[in-house]
């Protein structure tokens, strides 16, 4: 059982030093079209998974599988990511992840079409996934903690990067080939090793090398670690999951084309890009404990509603309501974790954000089984549910409020 302190929020808070705000600000910008770019390569494989799906002829489990499997690595690899980070600040972290990512990059943009190749390259591509630990504390550190909620909700639009990828890539499959998506796609990347040259950290970002006895620590010392990862596997996980799976789901279901699927997904991630800032600048004034109860409410019942079979003009409302929420729920959760967490905020990002990013994993390839096996995705709509019931229960019990 963890002590009641280790419910309690982190006596240590980020440096009062004022920094140029021109800094804090480019850093903030910087970080958001960082995300916004590695995530856009994160996501392109999935708005052309019925494509990969017709010409290699791929069952709903295998499909799926090559739809989540970036996800796996881009998930585990959160923790390192912010454990380096915290050692050696955001800048240097990022320049690396921009360089690695040109790799996945332009292999898939000249590699074979075979579905081991595909699996292969998705992998190593799942690295990308992984600038979402690098942002949140590189960001954190520059804001104090009062307006931290809708600092790292404005980074966190660099989920808008899916949206670009949902967009663009079957436009550009169908004009030219599915090759040129990410040879396209890691122009930006190229652009942003260049700006981030000129980046800097804020005072204080680095300190002494983290290991994974401080991982076992915190995760043994400070149990709300759990809950918070919880809660993102939930809301951001949710979240990748249908922004990957829905270009498959509405294809399967209601025989949209390539093109529209594709437009259908890039409008949930919208939906949920511009939930997130919201999310964070609510948590500031009400409290993220109360706006996590509403946001688990919500994304439980947008679950039952799907499981009962909607016709696709209802199925886009209640999608991009269940974006929406997602969203905000993202914004909220990441509130919370420099509040709890100010003295180890890349590594306790690194351990919430890969428990996301395995949200986003594992459904996807429960949807397809459940679709191959039973000939439906509603047992995939009901778990949804379901957890978001756990979420309330451990919000109510558990969370202390952080605003007086």
């Amino acid at each position: 059982m963890g002590k009641t302190s280790s419910l309690q929020p982190s006596s240590s808070q980020p440096s009062s030093l004022q920094p140029s705000p021109w800094k804090r600000w480019y850093a903030l910008i910087l970080a958001t079209l960082g995300m916004a770019a590695t995530f856009a390569l994160w996501s392109a494989l999935s708005p052309l998974a019925p494509l990969f799906q017709q010409n290699l002829h791929l069952s709903n489990t295998q499909i799926s599988i090559l739809i989540a499997i970036p996800v796996l690595l881009g998930s585990l690899m959160r923790i390192p990511m912010g454990m380096l980070t915290d050692r050696f600040g955001g800048k240097k972290t990022f320049l690396a992840l921009l360089v690695f990512s040109l790799l996945p990059a332009l292999a898939l943009g000249t590699a074979t079409s075979s579905y081991s190749g595909l699996l292969f390259w998705a992998f190593i591509l799942g690295m990308t996934g992984t600038s979402f630990a690098i942002g949140i504390p590189m960001v954190s550190k520059w804001f104090p903690p009062e307006s931290q909620g809708l600092a790292l909700g404005l980074f966190g639009m660099g989920n808008g990067g899916t949206a670009l990828a949902g967009f663009l890539a079957p436009k550009i499959a169908r004009t030219a080939d599915w090759h040129h998506v990410f040879l396209w796609f890691s122009l930006p990347v190229l652009f942003l090793l260049v700006l981030f040259l000129f980046a800097q950290d804020a005072p204080g970002s680095t300190g002494r090398s983290k290991s994974w006895t401080d991982i076992r620590h915190l995760l043994k010392e400070r149990p709300l670690v759990w809950v918070l990862s919880l809660f993102y596997f939930v809301t951001f996980g949710g979240f990748v999951a249908f922004a990957n799976y829905i270009p498959k789901l509405t294809v399967d279901l209601y025989h949209l084309t390539k093109t529209s699927s594709g437009s259908v997904a890039a409008l949930f991630v919208i939906m949920a890009t511009i939930g997130r800032p919201l999310g964070g600048w609510l948590s500031d004034r009400l409290g993220a404990k109360n706006i996590l109860y509403v946001v688990f409410i919500l994304m439980g019942l947008t679950g039952l509603t799907l499981a009962t079979g909607l016709p696709l003009t209802l199925f886009t409302v209640v999608i991009y309501a269940l974006g929406f929420f997602a969203g905000i729920g993202n914004g909220a959760v990441f509130k919370l974790v420099p509040f709890y967490f100010a003295g180890d905020t890349g590594l306790a990002t690194g351990i919430v954000g890969a428990s996301g990013g395995l949200g986003g994993f594992f459904p996807p390839l429960f949807m397809g089984v459940f679709r191959d096996h039973f000939g439906s995705y509603t047992p995939g709509f009901i778990l949804l549910s379901v957890f978001a019931l756990t979420c309330i229960i451990l919000n109510l019990r558990l969370l202390k409020r952080e605003i007086a």
